[in-house]
């Protein structure tokens, strides 16, 4: 015991105790509680007299405590005393109260659990097992089948690491560390071995930023994404000549995509596995259990039935300018359509940034609102403008197709917009590569001829042209080209060929996007200047054909001006970390959910006709207080939100920030965005799968996709015996127990013989 008290005397030089009855008081509540004064806590005496309890044998005498004040209940008042009596006569008799011994316990224990750090179950888990981050591929679903990864069963997957490599062959079980560049070639050995396949339990894939330099290109999308919505009938041309379509298989093992931190902790755990001699092993536990593959339910309709699963789908958003032609019945303009993406894909759930694909597009649009915003004389233009950023793109164009139905059907979502009126599309696709030393160039790929189309075209060589650089350039696409690329204007083309309309694009033939709907396409993989004369060709462009195409001069022209800091601004707001949605620009408008970005449409619930704020994504909610802010005309339209802010046609802006908000005088509105083949059942919250209807000539291709329900997803890692240690302990205690049986044997055979000779 003298340890203690060294280590106890020098903990009391160095700092202060607190007192015991303040740092355990929760610990005492329960006590009863002594009428007459306390005696001070004294840890070296207190852990004496413990010893003397505990190793001394003293005798112990149990007595009522004598109390100067009078009760009516004694026996609940009076506190019990131990008198205590030690063998050894270095202690005298000490009394101390049945209270004290309990409290002077729970300091001793506490103290001990804090030196050993360990002072909770959670903490002892927590010493044991590693939390892994990272990015789930999950289940996803349609009328045919099922896509994507999962456990096998409704059972933990546990296996060993191990560092995949080209050659490798698996004997048991396992977990595979792989490298995204190797990971196309990964599963494509899995497709073909079927004796490897066999022993792969999960997947880790490598999250570093020196995977790009080492991969000229990887898509995990089809060469020709979606050609099933294709208007023309030549769906094999190669939009995206790196595409694997890997995104479109099924696997039945969990599949994670690494951080970074993560990945040089498994890669460390992956070597010390590869070590023969070592005893204990670091397994992964996949968490990665669907409820699809509990309840069996393996298509789109049957887990929809069996609520298993939820539509893939969110919240469009759309916004006019100005904003009060569009509320006026009498409103006969054309309508001049501009539309750009907010979504994208991957084959990681929670990784689909999608920078290049259709961010960089979105961000154009955004910026090309926020210039013609600042031009004077808004309402003497003769057409109407009218933006939409689409959500749900990359699976079956489910906000354009839905877009289209609610304008068929003039729902309250679209009111303001009459169909007829649309005199042409302008698309912004991916923008963000159209630089290549110090050129900037675009391109323009139009449906079929029209007038109005040609008008579009040359909307844009006068845009190009007042940009008075020869580091801008501008072209119509190849005409060896089938049509338009991969594009929402597709759904309009196939609901009527005739629709006029241009998608501006930073490549010709083909994707120069090498990572299309890969977690690869970030914001390394574009370039911020490229974007803004993207954003400045829209927005002149617009404000030509809103003028009717009238001469208008270089300096009326001139004063449509792209903000690049607000371009730069956008960028590290929504495709990075730092500082990501936190920042101060989406503050301004909405409180955000997430740290990181990321752009897979999710599911929608509830009521689509009703949305309720706490369904509406991020980039949703942003996208719109942004819109109905840029479009929200002169600040005289603009004042604090009451409860007749919407029957005077107006909006309630940024009131996730104060909870009050702002009254802006604007159209912006959310539309739905999910299957056409879809309803919604609002008596018992449930969807249906509706037929196919001529009327709706996607329909027919439209996969219905559903996104399965689960419980938890989560990755650990933590150690077990290897087999062979196991093997070793049981050869070695069997070799001791027969030496000890045969030890006992000659003992026992030796003092019988010595026996004997007595």
């Amino acid at each position: 015991m003298v340890e203690i008290d060294e280590v106890m005397e020098n903990d009391m030089e160095e700092e202060h105790i607190p007192s015991w009855e303040l740092e355990f008081g929760d610990e005492l509540l329960d006590l009863p509680t002594p009428c007459c004064e306390e005696e001070e806590f004294d840890p070296l005496g207190d852990l004496k007299l413990l010893e003397d309890l505990l190793y001394n044998g003293p005798s112990v005498g149990i007595e009522k405590e004598p109390c100067e004040e009078s009760r009516e209940d004694a026996s609940d008042s009076v506190p019990m005393t131990l008198h205590i009596e030690s063998d050894k006569p270095k202690h005298e008799p000490y009394s101390i109260s049945v209270r004290d011994v309990s409290r002077k316990l729970t300091f001793i224990i506490k103290s001990l659990q804090a030196a050993s750090g360990l002072v909770s179950v959670p903490e002892l888990e927590k010493s044991m097992y590693k939390i892994i981050d990272g990015f789930p591929c999950v289940r996803l679903l349609n009328l045919s089948g099922e896509i994507g990864c999962a456990n096998p069963g409704l059972d933990k997957v546990v296996a060993p690491i191990v560092k995949f490599n080209n050659d490798i062959e698996l004997v048991q079980s396992s977990s595979l560390l792989v490298a995204s560049y190797h990971f196309e070639a990964f599963l494509s050995r899995v497709s073909k071995d079927s004796n490897f396949a066999r022993n792969v339990a999960g997947v880790l894939v490598e999250s570093e930023a020196k995977n790009q330099t080492y991969l000229s290109g990887s898509s995990p999308d089809d060469k020709f994404p979606q050609a099933k919505f294709s208007p023309y009938q030549n769906n094999k041309f190669e939009w995206n000549p790196t595409g694997s379509g890997i995104m479109w298989g099924r696997y039945d093992f969990p599949v994670f995509l690494l951080s970074e931190s993560s990945t040089q902790s498994m890669q460390e755990i992956a070597v010390k596995n590869e070590n023969k001699d070592a005893y204990a092993a670091q397994v992964t536990e996949f968490d990665l259990v669907m409820q699809t593959t509990k309840a069996g339910t393996h298509d789109s309709e049957s887990c929809l039935r069996e609520r298993t699963c939820l539509p893939l789908g969110g919240y469009s958003v759309w916004s006019a300018l100005p904003s009060e032609n569009t509320s006026s019945s009498s409103a006969e303009e054309p309508i001049i359509l501009t539309v750009a993406s907010m979504d994208s894909a991957s084959f990681f759930r929670d990784k689909s940034l999608g920078a290049e694909s259709s961010l960089s597009g979105m961000i154009a649009l955004l910026a090309a609102v926020d210039a013609l915003s600042c031009i004077e004389g808004l309402d003497k233009l003769s057409k109407q403008l009218v933006f939409v950023v689409f959500t749900g793109e990359a699976w079956g164009y489910l906000g354009s197709r839905r877009f289209l139905l609610e304008l068929d059907q003039n729902t309250d979502a679209v009111n303001g917009i009459n169909n007829t009126l649309i005199e042409t599309v302008i698309e912004v696709g991916s923008v963000g590569k159209g630089f290549y030393q110090g050129v900037k160039t675009f391109y323009a790929h139009a449906a079929g001829v029209s007038s109005a189309t040609n008008k579009t075209l040359n909307a844009i060589q006068k845009a190009r042209d007042s940009l008075g650089t020869e580091t801008v350039k501008y072209s119509a696409a190849s005409e060896s080209n089938p049509g338009i690329p991969p594009a929402s204007f597709m759904s309009f083309l196939k609901q009527n060929p005739h629709t006029s309309g241009v998608v501006l694009e930073d490549f010709d033939t083909s994707f120069t996007n090498k990572f299309y709907h890969s977690h690869l396409d970030d914001l390394s993989n574009i370039n911020s200047s490229a974007i803004v004369v993207a954003a400045s060709l829209v927005a002149r462009t617009l404000y030509v054909l809103a003028n009717n195409n009238t001469n208008l001069s270089d300096s009326s022209l001139n004063s449509v001006k792209v903000n690049s800091s607000l371009v730069d601004e956008l960028l590290g707001c929504l495709l990075s970390c730092e500082p990501g949605p936190s920042c101060e620009l989406v503050n301004r408008y909405i409180a955000s959910s997430s740290i990181c970005p990321s752009y897979y449409v999710g599911v929608i619930q509830g009521d689509p006709a009703k949305p309720f704020i706490g369904y509406v994504g991020d980039v949703s909610r942003f996208v719109w207080n942004y819109m109905a802010e840029k479009t929200s005309g002169l600040l005289k339209n603009v004042g604090p939100c009451s409860e007749n802010c919407s029957q005077t046609g107006g909006v309630c802006i940024k009131q996730e920030i104060d909870g009050k908000g702002v009254c802006a005088i604007s159209t912006t509105r959310y539309v739905p965005a999910y299957s056409t083949r879809l309803k919604y059942e609002s008596e018992s919250d449930s969807w249906s799968v509706l037929p196919p209807n001529s009327s709706d000539p996607m329909g027919v291709a439209d996969p219905v996709w559903t996104e399965s329900n689960w419980n938890t997803i989560s990755l650990r890692v933590y150690s077990i015996q290897g087999a062979a240690y196991d093997r070793l302990i049981l050869a070695c205690g069997v070799t001791v127990t027969a030496l000890s049986y045969i030890l006992i044997i000659i003992i026992k055979a030796f003092i019988a013989k010595a026996l004997k000779q007595d």
